[in-house]
């Protein structure tokens, strides 16, 4: 969060982002949050992985590549097509693998999408229900809807979906 605040006191375009590093251990995406900012010349968003900078998990960590970072909804529709094993994803050093998992960080990207940057452990709404095996169908078309949203590159889908009571952060987590 702080390199989105100084990249936006500078006046460049930056978001959080939640979802999963892949590079941290061969065979598991790891829970994790990076930086993305708008660079204009090349019209296009940059990931950028600031708490790992000077550390050689990946080759250019200015600048992840395809893959290296996989946002919630990313991580989401590759499980949901059948891509990604889920139960590879997840938190280090838990027993907090699987699609709860990413269906949280999904639902923490859509939040971060619309400036309200969460800790990695908050929970709100249904998502306690899916971290205790209590999913069903309805509530995955729900997160299907989420990561087609936050891949859109549309701010008023991101929006417009983030309006719906069930997906905001409750005002008692936000201080």
């Amino acid at each position: 969060m702080l390199s989105c605040a100084l990249l936006r006191y500078r006046g460049i375009a930056a978001r959080a982002r939640c979802g999963f590093g892949t590079y941290f251990r061969p065979g598991l995406s790891l829970d994790h949050w990076i930086t993305e900012y708008w660079h204009e010349a090349g019209q296009r968003w940059v990931r950028v992985d600031t708490q790992h900078l000077e550390r050689s998990f990946v080759p250019h960590p200015e600048d992840l590549q395809p893959g290296e970072f996989l946002t919630g909804g990313e991580a989401w529709t590759g499980y949901r097509h059948g891509g990604i094993d889920a139960t590879t994803f997840g938190v280090a050093g838990t027993e907090n693998f699987g699609p709860a998992e990413i269906s949280g960080n999904a639902i923490r990207d859509l939040a971060a999408l619309n400036k309200v940057e969460m800790l990695p452990w908050d929970e709100w709404g249904r998502m306690t229900a899916a971290y205790e095996g209590q999913s069903d169908p309805e509530y995955d078309k729900l997160i299907d809807e989420i990561a087609a949203a936050c891949a859109s590159g549309s701010y008023r889908h991101v929006a417009d979906l983030y309006s719906r009571r069930e997906l905001q952060v409750p005002s008692e987590l936000i201080r």
